[in-house]
């Protein structure tokens, strides 16, 4: 990708500049001990800490170092994936620290995604809940459990925005909303690295995938990015460089390319932007064997070209790829490659290392004591069945069918998902241990105790044609009271290299729905997914939809806790379901379109429409149920004109109006009405979480600054207009109240 005038401006209007801080006692202190240290190290052990390897203890893909231990001792690995347990930890950094050369500490990197030992929900799910604080802890706890058992560095957050539920890594992100995932990805670096980054509890995170993995072509894995640079800098950047503003120590590089430029050979992405115009000064590090597969991308002629294209774009670490090791040396004697460029590589990750305080002891991080009471503890446990369930959202409750009538004496638990502990974890679920999981059934039955009677019927496989359980589970349905019957995705189903073409309920588990549904008997969807799925059928004929995600390590007790009403659900979808696949994708804040469609004729001829399905979603982002109503007042500005300087109030009564207390989660959405180039229909730019008690009212307030309404214009400023403007308040983006106001 070639630098240019506009791609500068564009950088520099979005991002604060490089400013070189003012150096501390501390940075001198670090400084001259990392030049001594590298006074005295050869090539290779300089070449050395540019590498991570996979220590063959938890492989995530394929191997392609088996001598570790001798690349360990020779200062030839100054890094390791996939290693964790305080023992074997331990035994691996002995190895560098006391029988290599310099005795340098290596970093033990792992994905810990939504959790390490204690599982929360995916991410998506978390991002249901809009609790900044609970992301935060959720990963302040994982943090606290991967320190406890040896790893001083996680793969995470993920912050791809993504608008494709095909992608099978949407389980990932906080969805497709540019303004909440900024939101949530910083919380989730404070999660991680807590204040002091050399505590022995914290880690330092990763931020992925550099750049806009989250949108490839086909909603295929590993596919090629395309689009503008005004789409790439408006929506698709701002959370990678929230995660660094608020400290992220280290950078991994994606997959995919952008305008025909891998990412792992981008020097626009990841020295003009990242470090010169963004001034982040951590480390870079590839994905897994992504320098390699530059020869597959068909950028490099050979595995040392594509070391050199990689070391020149400002590519620190190579994960996996032993390409550096291979070829890094001969390329300085080349002169393809500066040893400047090694040197600064190699200082940026031994300042990581003396931050973590891993020169001042390498087997902090080591200790089994600790291992043994941090890791699930109760309050770990307790922390995860309430998250699970703040991050359920109630889709559908036609006739109040939820909560559970306390007065029925049977439940029929009906279907794949009901009672599989391997598939609760979802996808990369770290170290959890899914056997520890609480099954939709386990939660019922223990919920139910000996007052109600709980059966279970299996009826079908989660894939597959077979349809001979299906009389089983009628009959179970027709002897219940009602019937909860968990459908969905198998965990394997999301996750890397899990893309769906089709992203309906898969093998006949909606042929099994009709068939229970058939039977008269109330029916209530409890859904188990990593991503937004089309199920109008099933939207259409259950009494009551829960999307319950893969919860984690709690999945069972927190649904149960909804179902039951001990919970009043509050979650809202922060990721659009789409009617059919043909919608995708599909996002609430998209352009109108100089033919968009009439309300009032949605199927008008010439119009941006389809023949055969509704542009509208089946449920839109921020839609989400509760178990009371809430009605909203009008919106109330405090003026209607006002100057660029000016601060915008905006507010409204919110009200619950049913019979329950309970938790709304109020959402802010603008709209600049004429601009100097299209703008999207709505943008979400604030919300705020209300507690109200049956009866109660609130006035919610919201402040509105010029910083919310700019946008990248002709000229790539990145600024706000003059003129007319709409903000609108309700519980979701398609609905709600509005207010006029004007920029003067």
């Amino acid at each position: 990708m070639k630098k240019s005038v506009l791609f500068v401006l564009a950088c520099v209007m979005l991002m604060s500049g490089c400013r070189k801080k003012a150096e501390t006692t501390d940075d001198r202190k670090m400084n001259s001990f990392i030049n001594e240290l590298m006074a005295k190290m050869t090539i290779d052990e300089k070449i050395g800490q540019l590498n991570l390897i996979v220590s063959g203890y938890n492989v995530s893909g394929p191997v392609m170092a088996t001598d570790y231990e001798k690349l360990i001792r020779e200062g030839k690995a100054g890094n390791v994936l996939d290693a964790f347990g305080a023992d074997y930890v331990k035994s691996l950094q002995k190895m560098a620290v006391e029988e290599s050369r310099l005795h340098i500490p290596m970093l033990f990197g792992h994905d810990v995604i939504h959790g390490h030992r204690t599982i929360f929900p995916i991410n998506l799910a978390q991002a249901c809940s809009w609790d900044l604080d609970a992301i935060e802890k959720s990963d302040r706890i994982a943090a606290t459990e991967a320190t406890a058992e040896g790893i001083n560095w996680v793969y995470s957050p993920m912050v791809d925005i993504a608008r494709d539920p095909r992608w099978g890594r949407v389980m990932e992100g906080a969805g497709e909303d540019t303004w909440l995932g900024c939101k949530i990805a910083a919380a989730r670096v404070r999660g991680f690295q807590g204040k002091n980054l050399a505590d022995n509890n914290t880690v330092m995170a990763c931020v992925k995938h550099f750049a806009a993995y989250g949108a490839p072509q086909a909603g295929r894995d590993y596919n090629t990015v395309d689009m503008s640079m005004r789409s790439l800098l408006e929506w698709y950047l701002p959370p990678y460089k929230a995660a660094i503003d608020a400290g992220a120590g280290s950078v991994m590089t994606s997959f995919n390319e952008i305008a025909g430029v891998p990412s792992s050979s981008n020097h626009w992405l990841l020295t003009d932007l990242l470090r010169n115009e963004w001034g982040f000064r951590g480390f870079v590090v590839s994905d897994y064997t992504s320098i390699w597969e530059l020869l597959q991308h068909g950028v490099a002629a050979d595995s040392a070209d594509a070391g050199r294209l990689a070391l020149n774009a400002g590519l620190d670490m190579d994960m996996e790829g032993k390409i550096y090791l291979d070829h890094a040396k001969e390329l300085i004697k080349s002169g393809k490659v500066s040893e400047n460029t090694i040197d600064a590589y190699v200082r940026e990750i031994l300042e990581a290392k003396y931050k973590l305080g891993l020169f001042d002891d390498p087997y902090r991080y080591c200790d089994s004591r600790r291992e043994a009471t941090s890791v699930m503890t109760p309050e770990a446990i307790a922390f995860a069945r309430w998250f699970a369930a703040k991050s359920m959202v109630l889709l559908k409750n036609s006739g109040n069918i939820l909560p559970l009538n306390p007065d029925i004496k049977c439940i029929a638990v009906i279907g794949p998902l009901g009672d599989s502990k391997r598939d609760m974890l979802g996808g990369w679920s770290s170290a959890g241990d899914w056997r520890k999981c609480v099954t939709l059934l386990e939660g019922i039955r223990s919920k139910a105790g000996n007052k109600i009677k709980v059966t279970y019927t299996k009826g079908c496989e989660i894939t597959g044609s077979a349809t001979d359980g299906f009389n089983e589970a009628v009959t179970a349905a027709i002897k219940a009271d009602i019937v909860i019957l968990a459908l969905g995705e198998s965990a394997d189903m999301t996750g890397e290299a899990s893309s769906r073409a089709e992203i309906n309920l898969p093998g006949v588990q909606s042929k099994l729905a009709d068939a229970i549904i058939s039977t008269g008997r109330p029916t209530a969807v409890v859904l188990f997914n990593g991503r937004p799925l089309t199920v109008p059928e099933i939207d259409q004929k259950a009494g009551a939809i829960l999307e319950a995600w893969f919860g984690g390590t709690e999945t069972g007790n927190a649904a149960a806790d909804i179902l039951f009403g001990d919970v009043n659900p509050s979650g809202k979808i922060t990721m659009t379901f789409p009617r059919s696949v043909g919608q995708v994708p599909i996002f609430y804040n998209c352009k109108n379109t100089g033919r968009p469609i009439s309300p009032a004729n949605p199927r008008e001829k010439f119009k941006s429409n389809y023949l055969d399905c509704p542009n509208t979603p089946l449920y839109p982002f921020g839609y989400g149920l509760s178990y009371t109503t809430f009605s909203y007042s009008d919106v109330r500005l405090d003026k209607k004109n006002y100057t660029g300087a000016d601060n915008i109030v905006a507010s409204t009564d919110v009200t619950n109006t049913g019979n329950r207390d309970g938790e709304e989660i109020v959402q802010l959405y603008i709209r600049d009405m004429v601009g100097d180039v299209t703008r999207p229909v709505k943008e979400l730019k604030g919300f705020s979480k209300v507690m109200l008690k049956k009866g109660e009212k609130k006035t919610v307030i919201f402040n509105i600054n010029p910083s919310d309404l700019s946008y990248y214009h002709q000229d790539m400023s990145f600024t706000w207009d003059k003129g007319d403007f709409r903000v609108f308040i309700g519980p979701n983006s398609s609905e709600g109240k509005s207010a006029d106001f004007t920029i003067e």
